[in-house]
């Protein structure tokens, strides 16, 4: 076995409702925040979001909505 075990995405993204997220869209651009809800089109909601490109915060929010056909990833910060 991998040192990774699989995991059931849909598992995987209710566990982490409520955390630290960075969320990378298809443009290239990161937000990171708390995740408060996605569903099933993977739109997604943060709280305490921050923009950023290139490693440097461009816009600090608080509630953002990301529709789910930009995202590119979710993983925990």
């Amino acid at each position: 076995m991998s040192e990774f075990e699989k995991t059931d995405p849909s598992k995987f993204l209710s566990d982490i409702i409520g955390s630290s997220v960075i969320v990378k869209l298809q443009n290239g651009i990161n937000y990171t925040g708390n995740l408060q809800t996605i569903d099933g089109y993977m739109n997604v909601v943060l709280d305490n979001a921050k923009e950023c490109s290139n490693g440097k915060v461009v816009r600090d929010y608080g509630d953002v909505f990301i529709r789910g056909n930009n995202v590119l990833y979710i993983s925990e910060a």
